[in-house]
Protein backbone atom coordinates (compact mmCIF):
# COMPACT_ATOMS: atom_id res chain seq x y z
CA UNK A 1 0.00 0.00 0.00
CA UNK A 2 3.23 2.07 -0.44
CA UNK A 3 2.84 5.48 -2.89
CA UNK A 4 0.38 7.11 -4.06
CA UNK A 5 -3.20 5.76 -4.82
CA UNK A 6 -4.81 6.67 -8.39
CA UNK A 7 -7.68 9.05 -6.51
CA UNK A 8 -4.65 10.98 -4.82
CA UNK A 9 -4.62 9.23 -1.81
CA UNK A 10 -1.32 8.04 -0.04
CA UNK A 11 -1.34 3.94 -0.77
CA UNK A 12 -1.48 3.16 3.08
CA UNK A 13 -4.70 5.58 3.06
CA UNK A 14 -8.28 4.17 2.16
CA UNK A 15 -11.85 5.97 2.10
CA UNK A 16 -15.09 4.17 3.08
CA UNK A 17 -17.61 6.66 2.69
CA UNK A 18 -20.68 6.21 4.78
CA UNK A 19 -24.36 6.45 2.92
CA UNK A 20 -25.71 9.06 5.13
CA UNK A 21 -25.73 12.46 2.21
CA UNK A 22 -27.06 15.23 3.08
CA UNK A 23 -27.15 19.27 3.99
CA UNK A 24 -24.83 18.76 6.81
CA UNK A 25 -22.75 15.50 5.96
CA UNK A 26 -21.83 16.78 2.19
CA UNK A 27 -21.40 13.02 -0.03
CA UNK A 28 -21.52 11.35 3.71
CA UNK A 29 -19.05 10.82 6.23
CA UNK A 30 -15.53 9.71 5.62
CA UNK A 31 -14.29 7.16 7.58
CA UNK A 32 -10.93 6.89 6.87
CA UNK A 33 -8.91 3.35 7.09
CA UNK A 34 -5.26 3.42 7.87
CA UNK A 35 -2.45 0.77 7.18
CA UNK A 36 1.20 0.80 6.74
CA UNK A 37 2.55 -1.76 3.99
CA UNK A 38 2.98 -4.75 5.21
CA UNK A 39 1.44 -4.57 8.72
CA UNK A 40 -1.36 -6.51 9.90
CA UNK A 41 -3.19 -4.00 12.00
CA UNK A 42 -4.36 -0.78 10.76
CA UNK A 43 -6.66 1.86 12.05
CA UNK A 44 -10.22 3.60 11.72
CA UNK A 45 -10.89 7.29 11.88
CA UNK A 46 -14.51 7.91 12.58
CA UNK A 47 -16.53 5.06 11.67
CA UNK A 48 -19.94 6.87 11.23
CA UNK A 49 -23.31 6.16 11.77
CA UNK A 50 -24.71 3.30 12.55
CA UNK A 51 -25.28 1.68 9.33
CA UNK A 52 -24.59 -2.17 9.84
CA UNK A 53 -23.19 -2.38 6.16
CA UNK A 54 -20.89 0.47 6.93
CA UNK A 55 -19.56 -1.16 9.76
CA UNK A 56 -19.36 -4.74 8.24
CA UNK A 57 -16.98 -2.91 5.30
CA UNK A 58 -14.79 -1.46 7.79
CA UNK A 59 -14.51 -4.73 9.56
CA UNK A 60 -13.92 -6.50 6.52
CA UNK A 61 -10.83 -4.56 5.86
CA UNK A 62 -9.53 -5.17 9.26
CA UNK A 63 -7.76 -6.26 11.79
CA UNK A 64 -7.23 -2.86 13.90
CA UNK A 65 -5.20 -1.54 16.91
CA UNK A 66 -7.48 0.63 17.68
CA UNK A 67 -10.58 3.35 16.52
CA UNK A 68 -10.10 6.96 16.45
CA UNK A 69 -12.53 9.71 16.38
CA UNK A 70 -12.32 13.59 16.02
CA UNK A 71 -15.10 14.47 17.83
CA UNK A 72 -18.78 13.50 19.37
CA UNK A 73 -21.04 13.83 16.31
CA UNK A 74 -23.22 11.31 15.92
CA UNK A 75 -22.41 11.61 11.72
CA UNK A 76 -19.00 9.93 12.82
CA UNK A 77 -18.96 8.42 16.38
CA UNK A 78 -22.95 6.51 16.31
CA UNK A 79 -21.13 2.99 14.56
CA UNK A 80 -18.05 3.43 16.90
CA UNK A 81 -19.30 0.81 19.62
CA UNK A 82 -20.79 -1.79 17.36
CA UNK A 83 -17.93 -1.54 15.39
CA UNK A 84 -16.05 -2.85 18.65
CA UNK A 85 -18.17 -5.36 19.07
CA UNK A 86 -18.04 -6.63 15.48
CA UNK A 87 -14.22 -6.60 15.48
CA UNK A 88 -14.27 -8.50 19.26
CA UNK A 89 -13.43 -5.10 21.18
CA UNK A 90 -11.22 -3.35 19.45
CA UNK A 91 -10.75 0.06 21.70
CA UNK A 92 -12.52 3.35 21.00
CA UNK A 93 -10.44 5.98 21.41
CA UNK A 94 -12.24 9.71 21.93
CA UNK A 95 -11.03 12.81 23.47
CA UNK A 96 -14.54 12.74 25.36
CA UNK A 97 -14.65 9.78 27.28
CA UNK A 98 -17.96 9.44 26.63
CA UNK A 99 -17.69 8.13 23.50
CA UNK A 100 -14.42 5.62 24.40
CA UNK A 101 -14.49 1.94 24.70
CA UNK A 102 -12.39 0.13 26.40
CA UNK A 103 -9.26 3.04 26.03
CA UNK A 104 -8.37 6.19 28.26
CA UNK A 105 -9.41 9.02 26.37
CA UNK A 106 -7.08 10.94 24.19
CA UNK A 107 -4.35 13.44 25.15
CA UNK A 108 -3.50 15.97 22.75
CA UNK A 109 0.19 16.23 24.08
CA UNK A 110 0.57 12.10 23.09
CA UNK A 111 1.21 10.32 20.33
CA UNK A 112 -0.15 6.69 19.40
CA UNK A 113 2.44 4.43 17.46
CA UNK A 114 2.42 0.67 16.56
CA UNK A 115 1.92 -0.91 13.18
CA UNK A 116 4.09 1.03 11.10
CA UNK A 117 1.84 4.28 11.99
CA UNK A 118 2.88 7.43 14.15
CA UNK A 119 -0.48 9.27 15.46
CA UNK A 120 0.08 12.91 17.05
CA UNK A 121 -3.50 13.69 18.56
CA UNK A 122 -3.89 17.83 17.90
CA UNK A 123 -6.54 19.30 20.12
CA UNK A 124 -8.63 21.53 17.84
CA UNK A 125 -11.67 22.86 19.80
CA UNK A 126 -14.17 24.82 18.28
CA UNK A 127 -16.36 22.92 15.65
CA UNK A 128 -17.06 21.12 19.18
CA UNK A 129 -15.32 21.04 22.64
CA UNK A 130 -14.02 17.77 22.01
CA UNK A 131 -12.70 18.25 18.68
CA UNK A 132 -9.49 16.76 17.48
CA UNK A 133 -7.21 16.19 14.44
CA UNK A 134 -5.04 13.68 13.54
CA UNK A 135 -1.62 14.00 11.86
CA UNK A 136 -0.16 10.90 11.11
CA UNK A 137 2.75 9.90 9.58
CA UNK A 138 3.49 6.50 7.62
CA UNK A 139 7.91 6.41 6.69
CA UNK A 140 8.07 10.32 4.92
CA UNK A 141 4.22 10.54 3.77
CA UNK A 142 2.08 12.99 6.07
CA UNK A 143 -1.74 13.57 6.20
CA UNK A 144 -3.70 15.66 8.56
CA UNK A 145 -7.38 14.49 9.24
CA UNK A 146 -9.08 16.89 10.19
CA UNK A 147 -12.93 15.65 11.17
CA UNK A 148 -15.55 18.54 10.74
CA UNK A 149 -13.12 21.05 12.09
CA UNK A 150 -11.84 21.98 8.35
CA UNK A 151 -14.38 20.06 5.70
CA UNK A 152 -13.42 19.42 1.77
CA UNK A 153 -15.94 21.71 0.31
CA UNK A 154 -17.94 24.67 2.76
CA UNK A 155 -17.35 26.16 5.54
CA UNK A 156 -17.94 24.49 9.30
CA UNK A 157 -20.22 24.92 11.51
CA UNK A 158 -19.42 26.07 14.83
CA UNK A 159 -22.23 24.54 17.24
CA UNK A 160 -22.63 26.97 19.42
CA UNK A 161 -23.15 26.56 22.46
CA UNK A 162 -20.99 23.50 22.73
CA UNK A 163 -18.54 24.78 19.84
CA UNK A 164 -16.52 28.32 20.33
CA UNK A 165 -15.37 31.02 18.00
CA UNK A 166 -12.66 32.09 19.84
CA UNK A 167 -11.65 28.43 20.24
CA UNK A 168 -12.03 27.46 16.61
CA UNK A 169 -9.75 30.63 15.50
CA UNK A 170 -6.91 29.43 17.76
CA UNK A 171 -7.40 25.68 16.06
CA UNK A 172 -7.30 27.35 12.71
CA UNK A 173 -4.08 29.34 13.57
CA UNK A 174 -2.47 26.21 14.71
CA UNK A 175 -3.78 24.35 11.44
CA UNK A 176 -2.09 27.03 9.43
CA UNK A 177 1.14 25.70 10.81
CA UNK A 178 1.03 22.65 8.66
CA UNK A 179 2.03 23.88 5.25
CA UNK A 180 1.96 21.53 2.33
CA UNK A 181 0.36 18.69 4.37
CA UNK A 182 -2.35 16.45 2.55
CA UNK A 183 -5.44 17.62 4.05
CA UNK A 184 -8.20 14.34 4.36
CA UNK A 185 -11.08 15.85 6.29
CA UNK A 186 -14.57 14.09 7.66
CA UNK A 187 -16.77 15.23 4.58
CA UNK A 188 -15.61 16.08 0.92
CA UNK A 189 -12.78 15.32 -1.15
CA UNK A 190 -8.91 15.78 0.24
CA UNK A 191 -7.09 18.78 0.22
CA UNK A 192 -3.72 19.27 -0.63
CA UNK A 193 -2.70 21.80 1.96
CA UNK A 194 -4.04 22.11 5.08
CA UNK A 195 -2.51 25.19 5.79
CA UNK A 196 -3.93 27.26 2.98
CA UNK A 197 -7.17 26.15 3.61
CA UNK A 198 -7.20 27.04 7.18
CA UNK A 199 -5.73 30.36 6.23
CA UNK A 200 -8.78 30.22 3.68
CA UNK A 201 -11.08 29.52 6.50
CA UNK A 202 -9.56 32.40 9.11
CA UNK A 203 -9.81 34.58 6.42
CA UNK A 204 -13.66 33.83 5.64
CA UNK A 205 -14.40 33.99 9.67
CA UNK A 206 -12.82 37.10 9.82
CA UNK A 207 -15.27 38.61 6.88
CA UNK A 208 -18.50 36.77 8.48
CA UNK A 209 -17.60 38.81 11.92
CA UNK A 210 -17.32 42.15 10.17
CA UNK A 211 -20.16 41.16 8.79
CA UNK A 212 -22.36 40.74 11.85
CA UNK A 213 -20.88 43.96 13.96
CA UNK A 214 -22.72 45.86 10.72
CA UNK A 215 -25.75 43.70 11.81
CA UNK A 216 -25.47 44.71 15.29
CA UNK A 217 -24.82 48.41 14.17
CA UNK A 218 -27.99 48.45 12.28
CA UNK A 219 -29.79 46.79 15.26
CA UNK A 220 -29.50 43.35 15.47
CA UNK A 221 -29.23 41.92 19.10
CA UNK A 222 -30.33 37.98 18.36
CA UNK A 223 -29.24 35.09 16.02
CA UNK A 224 -32.56 35.09 13.94
CA UNK A 225 -32.07 39.19 13.45
CA UNK A 226 -28.57 38.36 12.62
CA UNK A 227 -29.34 35.14 10.45
CA UNK A 228 -32.15 37.78 8.36
CA UNK A 229 -29.30 39.83 7.71
CA UNK A 230 -26.00 38.34 6.87
CA UNK A 231 -27.47 34.89 5.42
CA UNK A 232 -30.68 36.05 3.53
CA UNK A 233 -31.06 33.73 1.48
CA UNK A 234 -30.04 30.71 3.50
CA UNK A 235 -31.62 27.05 2.49
CA UNK A 236 -34.20 26.61 5.26
CA UNK A 237 -33.17 23.40 5.59
CA UNK A 238 -29.55 24.41 7.30
CA UNK A 239 -31.22 27.63 9.17
CA UNK A 240 -30.98 25.56 12.48
CA UNK A 241 -26.90 25.59 11.54
CA UNK A 242 -27.14 29.32 11.07
CA UNK A 243 -28.57 29.90 13.80
CA UNK A 244 -25.72 28.10 16.04
CA UNK A 245 -22.81 30.23 13.96
CA UNK A 246 -25.02 33.10 14.64
CA UNK A 247 -24.83 32.69 18.36
CA UNK A 248 -21.38 31.62 18.26
CA UNK A 249 -20.65 34.97 16.48
CA UNK A 250 -22.85 37.01 19.23
CA UNK A 251 -20.91 35.39 22.02
CA UNK A 252 -17.43 35.77 20.35
CA UNK A 253 -18.37 39.32 19.92
CA UNK A 254 -19.91 39.59 23.10
CA UNK A 255 -16.73 38.48 24.85
CA UNK A 256 -14.52 40.32 23.17
CA UNK A 257 -16.49 43.82 23.52
CA UNK A 258 -16.83 43.26 27.07
CA UNK A 259 -12.26 42.90 26.96
CA UNK A 260 -12.05 45.86 25.38
CA UNK A 261 -13.92 48.12 27.57
CA UNK A 262 -17.07 47.96 25.29
CA UNK A 263 -20.42 47.25 27.42
CA UNK A 264 -21.12 43.69 26.42
CA UNK A 265 -24.77 44.52 27.50
CA UNK A 266 -25.08 45.81 23.90
CA UNK A 267 -25.32 42.70 22.86
CA UNK A 268 -27.67 39.77 23.79
CA UNK A 269 -25.94 37.10 25.82
CA UNK A 270 -26.81 34.01 23.75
Amino acid sequence: MGGVAPNGLPGWVTLLRAPNPGPMTLDGTNTWVLRAPGETYGVVIDPGPLDEGHLRRIADHGPYQFILITHGHHDHVEGAARLSEILGGTAVLAADPAHCVAGEPLDPREHLGGSGLEVEVLDTPGHTSDSVCFLVRQGDSRAMFTGDTILGRGTTVVAHPDGDLGAYLGSLDRLRAYEKVLMLPGHGPSRSDVSAVATEYRDHRRERLAQVEAAIAAGARTAEEVVDIVYPDIDPAVRFAALWSAAAQLDYLNHKNGESGTPASRLDPL
